[in-house]
């Protein structure tokens, strides 16, 4: 009584040297096959500018947004920043995303060591104008600012 396996070794040995050769050819082939497209794909992958343009973009923004910010938040004094440009998880999450009418970003601030982190949010136009801004800070001087100024908003 002949079981399973010992058929299935028969059948290996029935195949003839040109079926084997056959096989050998055929695996060889679709193996090089499969590499050039991979390759192909990776190549395509890395040369297309279209990341490289939009990182481009935002890093623009991003440095109009942290002069913007600046100007409304702490004139004439540094700032610390957590943005998209220098995110930090530890302090919260930071994102630059394009809108239809120009491009949203949020990140924090502080003004010195001893001040906590304020978050917010920053609307732009096309031409990197602001176009809204809200901050989560209690200052004075923001909070007089932003019943002036109906593109800020100032909330302790």
């Amino acid at each position: 009584m002949e079981t399973q396996p010992a058929n299935a070794q028969n059948d290996r040995n029935s195949l003839t040297g040109a079926q084997m050769i056959n096989h050998k050819v055929i695996s060889w082939v679709l193996a090089l096959v499969i590499g050039i497209v991979l390759s192909l794909f990776a190549f395509e992958r890395i040369s297309d500018p279209e990341p490289a343009m939009r990182r481009a973009q935002e890093e623009t923004v991003v440095m109009a947004a942290r002069e913007i910010l600046q100007s409304y938040v702490s004139p004439g004094q540094e700032l610390q920043l957590v943005d998209p440009l220098e995110p930090n998880r530890k302090i919260g999450k930071v994102y630059v995303y394009p809108t239809d009418n120009g491009w949203e970003l949020s990140g924090h601030y502080r003004r010195n060591m001893a001040d906590a982190w304020h978050p917010y949010l920053m609307s732009l136009d096309q031409q990197g104008e602001l176009t809204s801004l809200a901050v989560q800070d209690a200052n004075e001087r923001l909070v007089g600012l932003s019943t002036r100024d109906s593109r800020c908003s100032a909330v302790p």
